[in-house]
């Protein structure tokens, strides 16, 4: 899953992002309003960490304007230094899903990101299944036929994502998007390798699960006909 993180200090930027990558999120870092706004026009995200004191502008007015819009409807989880009683609520009546205070400890930041993502609206339940899969996203578990297997990341995000939205094409810009990060390294057929590998994993341990390939437009996961 795809996370933007807008903050403009950057040693916190990147051990943010670090601790977000080593969970399996996906992370997008930007510094500004300017390019938050621009990214967000154009990239679908699943999340957005926010802070408010930004160098071209408040993150509050940035916030206001995007909830203002019905066609963002990601969830905000805003992080900054403001920590009085009214900056909270005047973040919370802005928009923001939740709003954590500087200095704050990883493993809380990234329990409140599994928090906003399990809302419904975020499709990010704790435990999907399809066919004699199983997966447990709160572990990482996956099962198939009873039976625990071991997944590298990269295919149990794509398998992850697939089985969100099980019988229905998602497209391979979409993908792309939610398992690599928009300045990450990745060579012309990373995504296709990828499905390559699950779908070898998944027939291997019997699955009864087909990864189809829409030509051109993107991957399906399908329960087989027994």
């Amino acid at each position: 899953m795809s996370i933007l993180l807008i903050e403009d200090n950057v040693r916190l930027s990147e051990l943010v992002a670090n601790g977000l990558e080593a969970e399996g999120f996906s992370t997008d870092c930007f510094a500004c309003v300017t390019d938050a706004e621009a990214v967000v026009k154009d990239t679908p995200y699943d999340l957005i960490l926010l802070d408010l004191g930004l160098p071209d502008g408040d993150g509050l007015d940035l916030l206001k304007r995007w909830k203002a819009r019905a066609s963002i409807s990601t969830p905000v989880l805003v992080i900054t230094a403001r920590d009085g009683l009214d900056d909270k609520v005047l973040g919370l009546d802005a928009g923001a899903d939740d709003y954590l205070v500087k200095p704050f400890a990883m493993p809380e930041l990234l329990a409140r990101c599994r928090a906003l993502l399990r809302r419904p609206e975020a499709c990010l339940g704790t435990l999907l299944e399809a066919g004699n899969v199983t997966l447990n996203t709160s572990g990482k578990e996956v099962r198939i036929a009873e039976k625990s297997v071991d997944m590298p990341l990269r295919e149990y995000s794509l398998l992850d994502l697939l089985m969100r939205r099980m019988g229905q094409v998602v497209t391979k810009s979409g993908l792309e998007a939610s398992l690599y990060a928009m300045h990450a390294e990745v060579t012309p057929n990373a995504l296709e390798a990828t499905v390559s590998r699950l779908r070898k994993r998944l027939a291997q341990a019997n699955a009864n699960l087909y990864l189809h390939t829409a030509h051109g437009i993107g991957y399906a996961l399908f329960v087989k006909e027994s």
